[in-house]
């Protein structure tokens, strides 16, 4: 079996099990391997054909520190997080359909003025949950069936590549990021909802990991021309899309990626320094813009 195949521009599958895709590649070889094909080596790790041919450790003191291209630790079920996240995206869609009274309190609202009297909401009066409890929400089925789908094709191969607290990091900051973007730059009494500024950090952040492996960028470009095509090109009957959640969150992602992805030479303690100080920098850097606009509206 030829095992040599081009580059397609997308995370690859593992060589032994084509149906797994892995963003860890030997270090002899250079080709994708899976977490079960994954034996660690004094640098990185390597396929069981690489260690038959040569010297290596064993499988069994490989499974304890084999490490992912973020240098985080591999486990069994690399979809963990994807799942999880997509079976909270669907509670809540699931409860909002149920009671439909949850989706006011908890969609990204800049500030509402009631001139009956009612209290004022929005997270200019200090409600900053809204800017990620807002990232969980869908109104129509056709909303969250496309951006499940694109977190599940996304986020799998990514959250194999990153690992899973690392993954969420960029899930989570990306949805931030975006929101942010939102309260800024709409009108304040304009609600928004989704999770496509999190799935547009994944794709920020795939670009990064495509260009970090050395892959064909021509696929994913395609793939971030076509999304922000679909972002200011109307489609009838698909309602208002949020443009601004969707460049923030693909801004962040980005940003949070190159900081996860910096080269393996940058080992142990300084590399883990740079990844999360990445996220602490962003996260203030979206709090920032937060505070700016909260500050015009008070």
């Amino acid at each position: 079996m030829d095992t040599d195949r081009p580059d397609t521009g997308r995370v690859p599958g593992c060589y032994r099990h084509p149906d797994r895709a892995t963003g860890i590649s030997c270090t002899r070889c250079e080709r994708p391997i899976c977490p079960d094909c994954m034996i660690s080596a004094s640098v990185g790790f390597q396929c069981p054909q690489c260690v038959r041919s040569g010297s290596g450790t064993g499988h069994g003191a490989a499974a304890a520190s084999a490490r992912n291209i973020a240098g985080g630790v591999v486990v069994t079920d690399t979809a963990l997080a994807t799942k999880t996240l997509m079976g909270i995206n669907a509670a809540v869609f699931l409860a909002v359909l149920a009671a439909p009274a949850l989706l006011t309190p908890l969609e990204l609202l800049g500030r509402y003025v009631d001139y009956l009297g009612g209290p004022l909401e929005g997270v200019s009066t200090g409600q900053y949950y809204r800017l990620l409890t807002s990232v969980f929400l869908h109104e129509q089925w056709l909303h969250i069936i496309g951006n499940m789908t694109a977190l599940w094709f996304l986020g799998a191969p990514l959250e194999a590549a990153l690992g899973r607290a690392r993954y969420l990091a960029v899930y989570l900051l990306s949805g931030l990021g975006g929101s942010a973007l939102v309260y800024l730059l709409t009108p304040p009494n304009m609600p928004t909802l989704g999770a496509s500024g999190a799935i547009f950090g994944l794709l920020g952040a795939t670009v990064v990991l495509i260009r970090r492996m050395r892959h064909s960028m021509r696929p994913i470009a395609v793939m971030v021309l076509l999304m922000l095509v679909l972002t200011f090109v109307p489609i009838g009957g698909s309602g208002e899309i949020s443009w601004q959640a969707h460049i923030g969150g693909l801004v962040t992602g980005a940003l949070v990626g190159l900081g996860m992805l910096v080269p393996s030479a940058a080992a142990g303690r300084r590399r883990a320094l740079v990844q999360w100080g990445t996220c602490a920098a962003v996260f203030l850097l979206a709090g920032a813009v937060v505070l700016i606009r909260t500050a015009e509206l008070v």
